[in-house]
This record gives structure tokens, sequence and C-alpha cells, in this order.
């Protein structure tokens, strides 16, 4: 009995690793909150599918456990990579009192990765991910992380910048970092990474604020101290020499 805790990439097919594909192809039951596993519906056909909406996401952990229980293998699957900001974790916290039932990692694309494609190539250096969602983490601690990655000169990805509850966040988000990035700082964002509507946009850091494009399908990219635009694209140099 095992448990495939698959990261699907950003929802299109051409982003989803052979790994992945043969995971699904595997598995008795397949489980994941309700839009991932439509993505995957061209892969389902005979098998058992169970669903949930968001934000049960412990209730799509144990119907995953109930049915490894049982004998069979199952793929619970998100979007990205299960292991960023995805549900190997919770998973394996889940489980821990089942050590028979195995648990399987399969990596997907990150949002982190499949935006910056998009964009150009603006994590060539070091740089952080942060979420700005706080649900599960308290703003306090997100304005720390904030204020040190940008004080630390880091490209900063950031996940969850906004929803309707948290509108304004993006917005303390970048007045957080300039405290050691400038305004102009070159930044870019992507909607709908891989799927349907894809866009993206290179700006500043200044263009972050009062945008009503910024959604919370929206990877947000903010550049460090060397990042540049080159013909249209996000770019931070690694700093090779005789460029």
């Amino acid at each position: 009995m095992k448990i495939y805790v698959v990261g699907i990439g950003p929802g299109s097919s051409e982003y989803m690793t052979p790994q992945a594909r043969a995971a699904i192809e595997d598995s008795d039951v397949v489980v994941g909150y309700t839009l991932y596993v439509d993505l995957v519906s061209d892969l389902t056909s005979g098998k058992e599918v169970k669903s949930t909406a968001m934000k049960q996401e412990v209730d799509r952990c144990r119907m995953a456990l109930d049915s490894a229980l049982e004998g069979k293998n199952v793929a619970f699957v998100c979007s990205g990579d299960a292991g960023v900001y995805g549900m190997a974790g919770i998973m394996a916290e889940v489980a821990k009192e089942h050590p028979e039932v195995e648990i399987v990692t399969i990596p997907g694309i990150t949002a982190a990765c499949s935006g910056a494609a998009v964009l150009g190539a603006p994590l060539i250096h070091d740089f952080a991910v942060i979420s700005l969602s706080d649900l599960l983490t308290p703003w306090e601690k997100i304005e720390k992380r904030l204020r040190m990655a940008a004080e630390a000169d880091f490209v900063v990805c950031l996940y969850n910048p906004k929803s309707k509850k948290r509108h304004d966040y993006i917005d303390k988000a970048a007045d957080i970092m300039h405290c050691a990035k400038a305004w102009d700082t070159p930044c870019g964002y992507v909607k709908n990474i891989g799927r349907e509507g894809e866009k993206a946009i290179v700006c500043t850091m200044a263009d972050l604020k009062d945008n009503d494009d910024i959604d919370m399908f929206t990877t947000v990219f903010i550049g460090n101290s060397a990042t540049k635009v080159i013909n249209g694209k996000l770019v931070t140099p690694r700093g090779y020499k005789n460029i």
C-alpha cells in the first residue's frame, strides 16, 4: 500500500513529469482538491476519485490514508511541487501512526520555477520564496521574513500575494521590503502560470502597489540589487566575468 503525494505542476499536461503521470496511473484511488483532480481527469478513468473543496486539507489526507489502509495505492494530487507549500508534509503528519503505509513524494514544477521561466531568468542567483498567506503563519513572522530577505538582497518570490480578504498584503510587502530595496527595483508577476489566460508583466516594485491585476492566481518576483531587464525579460546575473 502506497500513497503517492503527487505534484502535478501548474496544471497543463506538458508541465507534468513522467514520474507524476506514472504514479497516477499506478494508483487505484485519486484524491485531491476538486480543481486539481479535474486537471488530471484524463488519467482517472476507471479509478476511484475522492475530492473536497478548499481548506479541507486534513480531510483529504485522511481520505488518502483510509484508502491506503484498505490496501489500495493512492495518488494524492496537488498543484506545483508536493513538497513546496504542498501536501507532502501534512500527509506525513496524518499518517505518522501508520508506518506500514509507504509515503512517496513525487516532485513537480513549482510556481517559482515555472513563473520564472515565463518572465526570463530572475532566479539565477540566491532567492527566497515567501507566502503572504497568514492562514497558517502569523503576519508578524511573514513581515520579519520579508524584511530580512530584503536586507540580505535576495531575489524574492511571493506566493499568495493577494485575495479578497488579503487585498492589501502585496502593498504591505512592498512597503516592508522598501527598507532595503528601491522602488525602481525590477520586478515581475505571472498570472495563471501554464493555464489558459497566462499573463506575464515586467514592472518595478512601485508598480506592485495598488495593482488590481494581481490576484490569488499570481506569483510575484521582486529582484535583487543586480536584477535587470534585458530585451523585455527579467534577468538576475549570476556574476560571471567578461560578459
